[in-house]
């Protein structure tokens, strides 16, 4: 009776095949990997871009790219064009970038959110009357915010009589109250948000080998 024939457990070394396993680590056990270095730095870039760091995230995917192997580094570079207009706020190259990457599409929302936030608090590489102006703009929401507390205090303590410089602080302490809470909800939305991107990475990198 012959022997059986040797079975040899054949394990992909593919960075956009590790993608979806490593999604769920830190960033410290991602900075630490070495074995797929690549899908690693690639993540890392990626959360970066989240964050709004545009450098970090340029780096990680520089050594990401130079990690990878031929035929990933293409779609590699696109994940990297679309987190990078991300990070920069660039809202039309971010939804460019992603129909090539192969993503869920971008929407008008979020497209007008990233234009907003382009204006308020643009990236470290505008120059510097955008980014004074951008501050001039956030002393003036708060300002307008505080007068809409102190509006709608007025408001409702008219029928009894006012409450006269006390509405004030009462305004200041509204306006905080709603802040916190859309704070919390934003939040929440945010990490809801990172958990679908992990995936839709997973997906349209982990379909291309």
């Amino acid at each position: 009776m012959p022997p059986k024939p040797r079975q040899v457990k054949i394990e992909s070394k593919s960075a956009l095949a590790a993608m979806s396993k490593l999604e769920s680590r830190s960033d410290e056990e991602l900075e630490a990997e070495t074995r797929f270095k690549a899908a690693a730095q690639a993540i890392l870039g990626a959360r970066a871009a989240e964050r709004m760091d545009a450098k970090k995230s340029r780096e990680h995917f520089r050594v990401a790219i130079a990690a990878a192997r031929p035929q990933e580094r293409l779609q590699l570079r696109r994940m990297a064009e679309a987190s990078l207009a991300l990070a920069e706020r660039r809202a039309g190259d971010l939804k460019a970038a992603t129909e090539k990457l192969g993503g869920a599409p971008i929407t008008n929302r979020q497209l007008w959110t990233l234009r907003i936030m382009g204006v308020v608090m643009p990236p470290p590489s505008a120059g510097i009357a955008r980014r004074v102006g951008g501050v001039l703009l956030i002393i003036l929401a708060i300002v307008a915010l505080v007068l809409l507390g102190f509006g709608i205090v007025n408001l409702i303590a008219l029928p009894f009589g006012g409450i006269g410089a006390v509405a004030w602080f009462w305004g200041v302490l509204l306006i905080a109250v709603v802040l916190a809470v859309l704070g919390i909800y934003g939040r929440r939305r945010q990490k809801a948000a990172r958990a679908r991107a992990s995936e839709q990475r997973a997906a349209a990198l982990g379909g291309r080998r």
